[in-house]
């Protein structure tokens, strides 16, 4: 399925369509992991044992497959058929959907929305176009990731009842605070919460607070899960059900296409990385403050630099619940620009 030939040693057609090699990589780790758990040959190399010679050992884990795998590899970047990431969707891309999604003429009407994904063609016809419901979806679908750098599965299972609204008694800003249910890297449990402050106006197209009390608004949710199907005539579903990652990237990419963005490079995975860059360049996040707030591992023991900038025993610079509180006390004013913001 990824490589120019079938198994009889006939050549694909040019014209059929081929998997990609992370795909192949992931049709590898099934094999692996069907062979050393399931029929419990373990992870040890595929070899001929020396006492009785029969062949012991996980086949996928092979000589032969790991040549074969290099070569494929190599192959498909001689035919320009390279893995890439999802391009990572920036501030700037986010603010020009966000004003797009809140013309007068975007949200005053109601237009009929498909009730299941369509394939990739109708992304340039009628059938794929957005109702109001769908782009306040998107607003805050796009918010949530891009602040929290979530997974799209982590995003799309989040329930009314893992958030909580508060008021802040000295500064009368609202923030909410998201307790997930789980997460890749933290499946035992102990999840730090998501505090998200109320931003400024000029950062209304990614604040968390704001679109959480539209969508609530116009959905008068109160209970189950916060993203659901939009059904025809700009309806949320009534069924307790959340919206499956291949109806939020067809939204998403109808939503690129009102912008005249191409909309191929970009993924559910695009969303994380982007909000990784912002906190990185445009608001100065340290690596470790942002390896926190994202889940990243700061295991990073083979960098020798990284010891000295990371340790789980260094008293943190920033309490979690202000990462996003742009109201708290100033740094140490610079001696070069007198600024005392923590993005300086």
């Amino acid at each position: 399925r990824c490589d120019t030939v079938n198994l009889d040693g006939n050549p694909i057609p040019a014209g059929t369509e081929r998997s990609t090699y992370t795909h192949a990589q992931k049709m590898r780790a099934a094999a692996t992991f069907g062979f050393g758990r399931i029929h419990g040959l373990g992870m040890q190399a595929w070899h001929v044992s020396e006492l009785t010679g029969k062949m012991l050992g996980n086949p996928s884990v092979s000589e032969t497959v790991s040549t074969y795998m290099l070569s494929l590899r190599r192959r498909k970047t001689q035919s320009g058929d390279t893995p890439t990431s999802a391009r990572a969707v920036s501030s700037e891309l986010l603010e020009d959907l966000y004003h797009f999604n809140n013309l007068p003429e975007q949200t005053n009407f109601t237009i009929p929305e498909p009730s299941e994904p369509s394939s990739q063609s109708s992304l340039k016809g009628n059938k794929g176009k957005l109702g109001p419901l769908a782009r306040a979806l998107l607003t805050l679908g796009y918010a949530l990731a891009f602040c929290g750098l979530l997974r799209i599965d982590e995003l799309l299972k989040i329930q009314l009842h893992d958030i909580s609204v508060n008021v802040d008694a000295n500064t009368q800003r609202t923030k909410i605070s998201l307790q997930l249910p789980f997460r890749k890297t933290s499946q035992f449990g102990d999840i730090k919460p998501f505090v998200f402050w109320e931003l400024p106006e000029e950062y209304e197209h990614i604040c968390v607070v704001r679109a959480l009390a539209r969508w609530i608004a116009l959905t008068n949710l109160k209970n189950g899960f916060l993203f659901r199907r939009i059904r025809s005539q700009n309806r949320i579903a009534e069924e307790n059900a959340p919206l499956t990652s291949e109806y939020f990237l067809e939204m998403f990419r109808n939503n690129l296409l009102d912008i005249g963005v191409d909309y191929l490079p970009y993924g559910t995975h695009s969303f994380r990385r982007g909000g990784c860059q912002w906190l990185s360049v445009e608001r100065r996040w340290p690596l470790r403050q942002i390896c926190e707030w994202g889940g990243w591992s700061q295991e990073f023991t083979h960098l020798t630099i990284v010891k000295y900038l990371i340790s789980w025993n260094d008293n943190p610079h920033v309490d979690r619940d202000d990462f996003f509180n742009l109201d708290r006390a100033p740094a140490t004013i610079c001696p070069t620009c007198n600024r005392s913001c923590h993005c300086a």
